[in-house]
């Protein structure tokens, strides 16, 4: 089989790691991939969101599968078109991939059919937005509505910071377009919990629970990034909030998507916070988590493409979706700056014989080396028997790669490992 990937950074290369495994797989493109993706798969240089070439390429290499894997693409339509040419994708359509691409019709979504999350107020007008905050309950969060790198969230402590996460999205359009309409929602307050899901439209298989950490500074300090590293299984995320998730969360949102005639046919990402009053959704995803699926994917042992098929044919029922019982940990290495400026192309010293996971997010080749090219360059995993072993593994392994100005977290998995030491 030849498989297309759409996407170039650590979550593609994940998941093309995991389809290589396939005895069938003859061959992978990745569009555009990377320079460490290029290890494991043919790199080719059309834009995740050049949804024509991306098409073109599809058909004139006769393509059998496609992986459409970013945020972007998805919200485009880039499964819809290559479906119009017959080939099978993994991936929500436009219509329904909306359910990332607005966080406006998402909140709308869960407050229609009832499943819990953060009370709300939507603003498309900047005055009624800042007049709104002069009374509403600190802390508060405020939202663009649209896409924006991960990145469009602000926690405002103060009034004066919300008014002006406001001004910024709304008036000075950090973020484009997306900016246009704000969320101003409850800050809500408990552990965090990522659940990526596979499912076809009406069945839903939850895969294993993570914990990101996205504060570019240890004890979560600091800017929001894409990512600083993750664990799984998220400890605070036991059996009975596990069934209770899927019956108040999980089904009810694929349930409604289909009511709403936008069937969710992919990975579905439920970012959920365990508060007081019960378990309630922070956002959802239209694919798969960034660095989530380095540590979720690793510890799949049915075989990835086999499951993507299912869903796209809609026969996940009948198809056995199974993870190890160990435990894996990822540990970003960023370039020195991120989230905000950072110098490119610093030559990456990567050991042959480094014993563990390297995913490539913002790489190239120069000459024959791997040279940064991003914020988040590498992503480092480690699978052990133990969180902690796990987590030992990662940092040992990252203190042998050296590249100009590299950054890391030192306390991913920290407060992961207090909550089992607690339990």
């Amino acid at each position: 089989m030849k498989l297309m990937v759409v996407g170039g950074g650590g979550r593609e290369h994940a998941i093309i790691k995991k389809l290589k495994e396939n005895p069938n797989v003859a061959k992978i493109y990745a569009l555009p991939g990377n320079g460490g993706i290029a290890a494991d798969a043919e790199c080719v240089k059309i834009a995740a969101t050049d949804v024509n070439a991306i098409v073109a390429f599809a058909v004139e290499n006769r393509i059998d599968y496609a992986v459409v894997a970013p945020d972007d693409p998805l919200v485009l339509g880039c499964v819809d078109a290559l479906e119009e040419q017959g080939i099978p994708c993994f991936g929500p359509r436009a219509n329904a991939a909306i359910i990332e691409g607005s966080k406006v019709f998402s909140k709308n979504l869960m407050k229609k059919y009832g499943i819990p999350t953060a009370e709300y107020e939507v603003f498309d007008r900047m005055e009624a937005a800042l007049a709104y905050l002069e009374t509403a309950p600190i802390p508060t969060v405020i939202k663009a509505d649209g896409l924006a790198l991960g990145k469009g969230v602000i926690i405002a402590q103060t009034r004066e910071e919300a008014k002006a996460a406001v001004v910024s999205m709304m008036q000075e359009k950090t973020f484009g377009k997306s900016g246009d309409r704000v969320v101003i929602e409850e800050f809500l307050t408990g552990p965090e919990v990522s659940v990526l899901s596979f499912t076809d439209g009406r069945t839903v298989v939850p895969m294993v629970s993570s914990m990101d950490h996205k504060r570019i500074g240890d004890n979560d300090t600091g800017l929001n990034t894409g990512g600083m590293g993750t664990v799984a299984p998220n400890p605070y995320y036991t059996e009975e909030i596990a069934e209770l998730c899927m019956e108040q969360i999980f089904l009810p949102t694929v349930r409604a998507m289909a009511e709403e005639g936008r069937p969710f046919k992919g990975c579905l990402y439920f970012g959920l916070m365990l508060t007081p009053k019960g378990p309630k959704v922070i956002e959802y995803n239209c694919r798969f988590g960034d660095p989530e699926t380095q540590v979720v994917l690793p510890l799949l042992e049915s075989d990835l493409l086999t499951v993507m098929q299912a869903v796209t044919e809609e026969r996940l029922a009948e198809t056995e979706v199974k993870f190890g019982k160990g435990s894996a940990a990822c540990v970003i290495m960023a370039s020195g700056g991120y989230p905000t400026s950072y110098q490119k192309g610093f030559a990456i010293d990567l050991p042959e014989n480094l014993g563990e996971e390297v995913y490539v997010a913002g790489a190239e080749l120069r000459e024959g080396r791997l040279c940064t090219s991003g914020g988040r360059v590498l992503g480092v995993t480690a699978v052990r028997d133990t969180l902690k072993e796990a987590l030992d593994a990662s940092y040992r392994a990252v203190k042998q790669i050296t590249f100009e100005g590299a950054y890391y977290r030192n306390d991913i998995g920290a407060r992961a490992l207090r909550a089992k030491e607690a339990d």
